[in-house]
């Protein structure tokens, strides 16, 4: 039996060689989209991301016959730790993600070590995968595996789901994203939604103005921050993570596909959606040079894209559960509908992730015809 090698991340080196172990082990797989290496070694990079003004993450590789053969995180966020445990972190709670490896025995080597490291901050129960925030990447994907994530959204080997299992972990929760075709004008009695909230004085959908992004965004997170401050897995978004977040997405904002519902003149309501930039990195496998980042300056100038997403939504806390809540939520989706077919070719967009048990979001996703195309699953395990 070879001998399996397990080590801390340490060097600059050894994060690159973290970065890049997954591009060989997805070489043939025609559904997954190389990440820009760049942005996915700032992802790992304390003084790159963020996430890490509140949280603190250590790094494996496994190693066998001298090749690296398989990596994993394992991470503590210190606002999770605060949140009440009913919501899926709380004190005690740590994780683990960017979870790829070649065979089982490997995997279960790496989430020894994980483990173990957990327990030696004193966690009590672990989640993964999430990678590395559950504002990035969560889940391991489940169903889907036949075409290519959306922007934002992983990918994940068929594999994973049994070996996680049997290493004693449980589902703790499902997120789900809806597929759907937006060249189709919705339901009837959707567009009467819509039609009657144009008619109320008191709503106005706008578009958010790029030249104030500054102003925009921080509309944008207090409304988030109390939009979904009691669903499952919530941490609140922090200045230091929004920073880094628009710097890496500003360049994909566009206007006319991200609207704030003002009701009565008070902002209330907002839905984000991007250009799914996936279909235009996916051949660069990885990297920017030597001509790529021509080419994906040029498609900024004017971007077209098959497919949208809407990876955030939220209406006030007041407002849910009520037929306003809805109606905002109609009207914005059908707003940008339009711009997106009109304006960028699109075809199709990509709603979610949405809580397996967020009833209001399943509504209004089924309300439009979407249907479930990729099912991602969060395990818990107590250690």
């Amino acid at each position: 039996m070879k001998s399996i090698l397990i080590t801390p991340v340490v060097t600059k080196n050894e994060r690159k060689t973290f970065i890049d172990f997954p591009f060989d082990l997805y070489k043939d797989d025609h559904a997954w989209v190389p990440p820009l290496k760049g942005e996915a070694l700032g992802l790992i990079t304390p003084e790159k991301n963020g996430w890490f003004s509140h949280a603190k993450a250590q790094l494996f590789l496994a190693h066998e016959d001298g090749r690296v053969v398989g990596r994993i995180a394992a991470h503590i966020d210190t606002l999770g730790l605060t949140m009440p445990a009913e919501q899926g972190f709380g004190p005690g709670v740590g994780q683990w993600g960017l979870m790829e490896a070649e065979r089982e025995e490997i995997f279960r080597a790496l989430l020894a070590d994980a483990e173990a490291w957990l327990r030696s901050q004193g966690m009590k129960q672990a989640l993964g995968p999430i990678s590395m925030s559950i504002w990035e990447e969560p889940g391991l994907l489940t169903q889907g595996f036949d075409h290519s994530p959306t922007i934002m959204m992983g990918h994940a080997r068929p594999d994973y789901r049994g070996w996680i299992e049997r290493a004693g972990y449980h589902k703790a929760k499902q997120l789900l994203t809806f597929d759907l075709d937006i060249t189709r004008e919705f339901p009837k009695i959707v567009q009467r939604i819509v039609k009657s909230g144009e008619a109320n004085p008191r709503i106005r959908i706008r578009k958010v103005d790029k030249r104030r992004f500054d102003e925009e965004a921080a509309i944008i997170l207090e409304i988030l921050n109390d939009a979904w401050s009691d669903n499952w897995g919530f941490i609140p978004l922090t200045p230091p993570e929004i920073r880094d977040v628009g710097v890496k997405l500003k360049p994909i904002v566009f206007n006319d596909l991200i609207r704030i519902a003002e009701l009565d003149g008070k902002p209330v309501a907002f839905m984000i959606t991007l250009p799914d930039l996936n279909e235009v990195i996916k051949p660069f496998n990885g990297n920017l040079l030597p001509f790529n980042w021509a080419k994906l300056l040029w498609w900024l100038r004017a971007p077209k894209a098959e497919t949208m997403r809407v990876p955030l939504m939220g209406v006030v806390k007041e407002l849910q559960a009520s037929r306003m809540a809805s109606q905002l939520a109609f009207m914005m989706i059908e707003y940008i509908r339009r711009a997106a077919v009109a304006n960028y070719g699109a075809w199709r967009a990509e709603i979610g992730w949405i809580l397996e048990d967020n009833q209001g979001m399943l509504s209004i996703a089924e309300a439009i015809e979407g249907r479930v195309n990729k099912t991602y699953q969060i395990y818990r395990k107590s250690l």
